[in-house]
């Protein structure tokens, strides 16, 4: 739906740290930690050449959609984001704050600005 491409054209931005319209194995891989995942740089390059159609060794937002249609078939994906969500959701009372948001991308090692984190 209309409404899905701008969720990920959204959640793209988010993967695409410096805005460059393609998604790194480096951006991939800070993602992908903080979500509670920990690939191996074979295992992120590996994420990329499923879906890197034109073999630029990158995702652009077209791949990225491909890829997420993949996911949205696979049924673990609620549980997934369900446990992703727990990570974040420290105090457990069901919702992320900022202090919550701040706190687990600075223990992966990813400082946000408060903007940043506000935007999020």
């Amino acid at each position: 739906t209309e409404e899905q491409v701008s969720e990920y054209k959204e959640a793209f931005s988010l993967f695409d740290k410096d805005g460059d319209g393609q998604i790194t194995t480096k951006e991939l891989g800070t993602v992908m930690r903080s979500l509670g995942q920990n690939p191996s740089e074979s295992e992120l390059q590996d994420m990329i050449n499923e879906v890197d159609a034109d073999n630029n060794g990158t995702i652009d937002f077209p791949e990225f959609l491909t890829m997420m249609a993949r996911k949205m078939k696979d049924t673990d994906s609620e549980e997934e984001i369900r446990e992703a969500f727990k990570v974040f959701d420290r105090d457990n009372n069901g919702f992320i704050s900022a202090a919550e948001l701040r706190h687990v991308m600075t223990s992966i090692g990813e400082k946000l600005t408060d903007d940043e984190v506000d935007e999020m």
